[in-house]
């Protein structure tokens, strides 16, 4: 069963082009798309709100994303997060291929 995550980052106003750059300058959008069960790991622009960062993961398994959530550079994320983000929300979903 795959696990899909939807995350929603609300910036700080006029910061969201700066955490996204921060996040790939860092290394941390590499090495989560090159983690063990990690099948998509991109970044979209808001087209409604400059002020929104969205994510979309695909995992092999729920137990995929929960190694991915004891990475080094997963806290490097939640370090930026504490200078950028406003509030994060999540969506998790779990999808069988058909």
């Amino acid at each position: 069963m795959k696990r899909l995550v939807e995350v929603h980052y609300h910036v700080r106003k006029g910061c969201r082009d700066d955490f996204y750059r921060e996040v790939n300058e860092s290394g941390i959008a590499d090495a989560s798309r090159a983690e063990n069960g990690n099948e998509k790991y991109d970044y979209y622009f808001s087209p409604s709100d400059p002020d929104e960062l969205i994510l979309f993961e695909v995992w092999s398994s729920p137990e995929a994303v929960q190694s991915h959530m004891e990475t080094e550079h997963y806290q490097k994320l939640m370090e930026l997060k504490k200078e950028y983000v406003i509030e994060t929300t999540f969506s998790r979903y779990d999808a069988e291929c058909i």
